[in-house]
């Protein structure tokens, strides 16, 4: 399927810029017009945050329909069904930008553990605070916050990396992630993120798009019981366990698909 035509370069480079505008413009819709207006609909705290999950996983699926249909982009999903249970940890790697996206995208009621600097950002800080997402500020409340949300039922996204991978470069996974899985996941479910050819990477600007269009694949792993490393091992050597075995799946997964 991303084997077959790609458009022409200026005519991906002209979506690729239409596509972002867009999202960054959808942010600021969200924020001024709709979520207020969903605001005012009678509901509980809860129902709120629920629909405006939807609504942004509604909005980041018709962005990533629009990088497709524009030929920015094709995609592949596989195992997508396993995800959205509650008290569910998704790990994940993170090779591009738009990695949170594409996830998001297939999950309607989903938590998330975000950068801090998007919580201020003008087009994104809307959405993200009325999703009421997790700021990944490192802090001891960090960690308690995402804990309590997986306690509580919620489906929680994590990228342990805390950042976009290095092109070529092993994952380097913090041991934060895995003490809140320990700690508060019912199951921890990993998904493989790979883009051909790299591109929305940490080295390179939004503008430097590849010489074809790029195909987007997403893979979802077995489930991971967190009890299987919590026996007989104290808090911190089971949370070094857990990220080896988290950081090795995603190596040898690595050389798998070369």
């Amino acid at each position: 399927m991303h084997k077959s035509y790609s458009p022409p370069y200026l005519w991906r480079l002209v979506f690729t810029a239409l596509s972002f505008a867009l999202f960054g413009l959808g942010g600021l819709v969200l924020r001024l017009l709709v979520f207020p207006l969903l605001g005012l609909l009678p509901a509980s705290p809860l129902q709120k945050r629920q629909r405006v999950r939807a609504v942004i996983s509604w909005v980041f699926r018709c962005f990533v329909e629009f990088m497709r249909c524009t030929g920015v982009l094709t995609y592949s999903v596989k195992g997508i069904e396993r995800l959205g249970q509650p008290g569910q940890m998704v790990i994940a790697n993170h090779p591009s930008l738009i990695d949170v996206v594409v996830l998001i995208a297939f999950i309607r009621d989903t938590n998330c553990v975000v950068k801090e600097s998007l919580w201020h950002n003008p087009f994104m800080r809307g959405p993200i605070r009325a999703a009421g997402y997790i700021s990944n500020d490192g802090s001891m409340e960090m960690l308690e916050t995402a804990v309590q949300a997986l306690q509580d039922g919620q489906t929680l996204i994590v990228f342990p990396e805390g950042t976009r991978t290095t092109p070529g470069q092993s994952p380097n996974f913090h041991r934060g992630a895995a003490a809140i899985a320990l700690r508060g996941a019912k199951m921890i479910t990993p998904v493989r993120i790979s883009v051909t050819p790299t591109t929305l990477t940490k080295a390179e600007p939004w503008y430097s798009i590849p010489s074809r269009r790029f195909h987007f694949s997403l893979e979802v792993g077995e489930k991971i019981d967190p009890c299987d490393f919590n026996t007989h091992s104290s808090a911190p050597i089971a949370s070094r366990k857990l990220n080896q075995y988290l950081h090795s799946y995603y190596v040898k997964d690595d050389a798998t698909h070369e």
